[in-house]
């Protein structure tokens, strides 16, 4: 009995020695496209599950090392790999599944979820959309989405409207949110820019379209959200492009990806100048984006990015009728003497911080700084603008259960402050001849102080495998304070304001017919605050009576994939009612006040089919039709003792088309057609007049092909506007003819157009 108690011992101690001499091996798993880690994965060793993935790491004792494992996570594809037996934390990364278009995961919201079960009309621009264009703005791809019209007045003069909000701005986007990576672009007043971002910089677009207030405050047309490039290629890689065409136009970029032991970085440079198709058109921009990511700890990630702009843009204006038809190269005689232009550095950094806090919630945190300095003679004054924005933005996101049903919850909050300092000179031009614009002394001084914060929340409540409801608000104020720092007593412009707490709600659901095809409706609740200049009254004080537009839309909608999965449907129909409507009455040659001056109605029907097949095992084509059929019009519309009731809301074509046809092989020819069909626009809002519908073709064709290990060109050609459709790409809605002249509407379109280009990369 010793002896056996003896061996017991023996053999219990050699097992306690095995044991304590095996180490346990850590690896980590991370995305390969932004080498974020990946939460949950399955671990397979001898076709059998070994152990699970905690916060993106699992460990394997050496005792079973060098060996085959397989892994799998959701959403990416199944890795066979053999781990070695190595001393310290080895990483794995993980490739994502290619996922129909359905099927992608839309990151600007608040609670992550796909296109198809999102109970939102949400449209995405993405590489394939940039590589259909010339690539010169990324305008030319937006507006390819239903339920988006852009005014393109000239590079640098755009405006953007979304189901017709945004449509009776002058001469820039207002009324939408807008979002990079989640640091806004949008000035605390609501005014956007967009063309600054050059399309090689960005992945892709999401475009929520309807009042998105319940997750982004401000913004009743919707929001846009662009988002950096953050998927690695097999190796680092550096880009090289030129590109020329018509109008002396010509683009150089350089890009770089790099891949580090724990980060990223992705770097775009990119230069343009043109002269422009129309007279005082010449244009000079150039722009750096910097962004990346590194991985802090086990549990943390931080992002970055910088951006900066410069532009010199000369500005042609708009040209009447005559012009338009006879002439429509010209720019308006005050602005090509004067030779008006735009010009302005911009810049923008932020940093993103997310942690998982505990295996179910996790928190993101951004923090940003942006800043303008802006100068811009016209014919009527010199305009001098600086501004600095900053703020800082937090959402938490947590799954639980709530009364038994599994639901996620995100909420957080948003402040953002912004100094603006404006001044405006005297234009001595018509005292200097040819001499362009000469700056005089100083007429106006001011300074502005806008500060809103924003409490959001949402609860996405998961029913059953087929029904989800989803459930959201925002709670917005917003403040500002004007100092003139010019004029003194009774004609100072001094004055502060408060605009009362607004509350946003939305209530949303969708429903799953059957696989692949999703029903859903939605209501929601948006705003728009008035900006400093429409608060301004003619006698230059400040209209405390002025209330923020606000708007409820009301949706339903259809999602559905067919053909296994090769054709992806949407179709939603929509009505947005909107109070307050705030006007900008002119009351000078390009002066103008803001009034509530009634309601209006944005009724329309968005629609899209998207097919991919392929022809032969080498060929694959991709046909796509999208459209927007619109009715826009005054409910009540009582402004200067003109009724307008019942009319059309002008620069918003009742509707838009847009269809093509991509053509990609295997042996490296791509060809791209594309078309957009564009109905009349309304001039005036007494509906006196209006534009030609009109139709542009375009077509573009690329070769890509190998160099030598490691390197490859891609070499592409391109026509706009095939058929050299004459038609105007922009109004002045309610221009006014001052001194006798006749009104001045029209921004002419660009003729027919050529250009073509080089792209060389290297993989190291």
């Amino acid at each position: 009995m010793k002896f056996l108690t003896q061996i017991t011992f023996f053999l219990l101690l050699m097992f306690g020695l095995s044991v304590a001499q095996a180490q346990q091996h850590r690896f980590q798993l991370v995305d390969a496209a932004d080498t974020k880690a990946i939460v949950e994965a399955d671990i397979f060793y001898n076709n059998s599950l070994l152990t699970k993935t905690e916060n993106g790491f699992f460990y394997v004792s050496d005792q079973i090392l060098p060996a085959l494992f397989i892994i799998k996570s959701i959403g990416y594809r199944d890795l066979a790999i053999r781990l070695e037996n190595k001393s310290g934390s080895q990483k794995i990364y993980l490739k994502r599944n290619e996922v129909a278009l359905s099927e992608i995961v839309l990151r600007s919201t608040l609670i992550p979820q796909n296109l198809q079960e999102i109970a939102a009309a949400v449209s995405l621009v993405g590489q394939k959309d940039f590589e259909r264009t010339d690539g010169i703005t990324i305008l030319e791809s937006l507006s390819m989405a239903p339920g988006l019209f852009i005014n393109q007045g000239a590079i640098n003069t755009n405006k953007i409207n979304i189901r017709g909000i945004g449509a009776r701005s002058q001469y820039s986007t207002n009324r939408i949110q807008s979002y990079f990576d989640g640091i806004p672009l949008a000035t605390a007043e609501g005014e956007l820019t967009l063309d600054d971002f050059d399309p090689k910089s960005l992945d892709h677009i999401e475009i929520i379209k309807g009042p998105t207030s319940s997750i982004f405050g401000a913004g009743l047309g919707g929001s846009i959200n662009l988002y950096p490039k953050t998927k690695l290629p097999a190796k680092s890689t550096v880009k090289i492009s030129g590109q020329a065409g018509s109008f002396n136009t010509q683009k150089y970029t350089a890009e770089t990806a790099l891949s580090l032991a724990n980060s990223t970085l992705f770097a775009t440079f990119s230069n343009l100048t043109s002269d422009g198709f129309r007279d005082n058109g010449e244009v000079s921009k150039q722009s750096l984006l910097i962004n990346g990511n590194v991985i802090t700890t086990d549990k943390s990630n931080l992002t970055y990015l910088a951006n900066f702009t410069r532009l010199k843009a000369f500005i042609p204006s708009s040209i009447n009728y005559n012009d338009f038809v006879n002439n429509p190269t010209s720019a308006d005689l005050s602005w090509a003497q004067s030779e008006g232009y735009e010009s302005y550095d911009r810049g923008l950094f932020g940093l993103s911080y997310s942690q998982f806090l505990t295996t179910k919630l996790q928190n993101t945190t951004s923090a940003f700084v942006s800043f303008r300095a802006g100068y811009e003679p016209r014919p009527f004054d010199i305009l001098e603008e600086n501004r600095i924005s900053s703020g800082v933005r937090t959402k938490f996101a947590l799954s639980t259960e709530i009364w038994k049903i599994k639901s996620d919850f995100s909420f957080g909050g948003e402040f953002y402050t912004e100094w603006f300092q404006t001044g405006n000179f005297k234009n001595l031009y018509k005292n200097f001849p040819g001499q362009g614009s000469v700056q005089g002394d100083r007429i106006s001084e001011n300074k502005q102080e806008r500060t809103y914060m924003n409490g959001f929340g949402q609860i996405n409540f998961n029913i059953n495998s087929k029904f989800k409801v989803e459930t959201g608000f925002n709670i917005n104020t917003t403040s500002y304070n004007l100092t003139d720092l010019f004029n003194s007593g009774a004609a100072s412009q001094n004055g502060d304001y408060r605009f009362e707490p607004i509350f946003s709600p939305r209530l949303a659901a969708s429903y799953a017919l059957a696989k692949g095809k999703n029903i859903y409706a939605s209501v929601s609740r948006g705003f728009s605050i008035p900006t400093v200049a429409e608060t301004l009254t003619p006698d230059r004080t400040i209209n405390t009576d002025l209330n923020p537009e606000t708007g409820t839309n009301y949706e339903i909608g259809f999602k559905a994939n067919w053909l296994k999965n090769k054709l992806y449907t949407e179709i939603n129909a929509y009505q947005i009612e909107i109070e307050n409507l705030l006007v900008a009455q002119r009351v000078a040659e390009d002066q103008y006040v803001g009034v509530n001056a009634g309601k209006t109605s944005h009724r329309g029907l968005e629609f899209l089919a998207n097919y991919r097949f392929d022809l032969t095992q080498k060929i694959s084509v991709n046909p796509f039709f999208n459209g927007a059929v619109n009715r826009f019009e005054f409910r009540t519309f009582i402004n200067e003792n003109d009724d307008f009731s019942g009319n059309k809301l002008p620069g918003v074509p009742d509707f838009t088309f847009n269809y093509g046809l991509d053509v990609k092989t295997t042996f490296g020819v791509n060809l791209y057609l594309n078309a957009r069909n564009v109905g009349p626009l309304y001039l005036n809002d007494s509906n006196i007049g209006s534009t030609d519908s009109y139709q542009i073709v375009n077509l573009k064709a690329a070769y890509r092909l190998a160099i030598f290990s490691g390197a490859e060109a891609n070499i592409y050609f391109g026509i706009n506007n095939i058929f050299d459709e004459k038609y105007a790409s922009s109004i002045l809605t309610n221009a006014v003819g001052f001194g006798g002249k006749a009104p001045r509407y029209y921004y002419p379109g660009n003729s027919r157009n050529y250009y073509g280009g080089l792209q060389i990369q290297y993989q190291f």
